[in-house]
This record gives C-alpha cells, sequence and structure tokens, in this order.
C-alpha cells in the first residue's frame, strides 16, 4: 500500500442554494495504485458531506465538488505532507502601511 494526500473541494449551500464558500480539506489515503487512491478519496470525501441546521435556522449543506489533488507521498519522519508557493503583489500606493 502507498500512502496519497486528496485535496478535496465541497461547496457551502444554504437552504439548497451555492453560497460563495468552498471548503478546502487535505485527506491521506492508502491505496496500491494511482487510480485506487482517486476512488478511495472520492469515497472519503462522500462519506463527510453533510447537512445540518445552522443557528439561525437556515439547512446548510456539504457537498463534495471535486478531488482537486491528489500526490503520493512518503510517510516518514520528516516527510513532506504539503508545500505551496505563493506569490506576493505589490501594492503600488497603501493607504496605510506599518
Amino acid at each position: 500500500m502507498q500512502s496519497f494526500t486528496a485535496q478535496i473541494i465541497y461547496r457551502i449551500e444554504c437552504e439548497g442554494l451555492p453560497t460563495d464558500q468552498y471548503e478546502e480539506q487535505w485527506r491521506l489515503v492508502y491505496a496500491d495504485s494511482m487510480e485506487h487512491a482517486l476512488t478511495e478519496a472520492k469515497a472519503a470525501g462522500s462519506r463527510e458531506e453533510t447537512t445540518f441546521i445552522d443557528r439561525h435556522g437556515r439547512t446548510m449543506c456539504w457537498r463534495m465538488l471535486a478531488v482537486k489533488d491528489l500526490q503520493p507521498i512518503e510517510l516518514k519522519n520528516g516527510g513532506l505532507l504539503f508545500s505551496m508557493v505563493r506569490e506576493a503583489e505589490m501594492v503600488a500606493a497603501p493607504l496605510w502601511a506599518v
């Protein structure tokens, strides 16, 4: 069995209507191949879909939208689980700066 990280995206719905909110989750799956890992990631994502009533009495739903990324990883001490490079956007004329 090999280890994989799966990036799963959920759409958040309120009263059956899509909102501008999405949830991103990173999950660990074990599988024999990339295809099997995708199947496991989809299953894990589907199990986490939920519907509940929020504090305002609205029906909220988390619907799995996609498995956005799937990468093999090596589980060992110091092993890399996730990495991201961000590019800073320069502000031409800030209104306030530290």
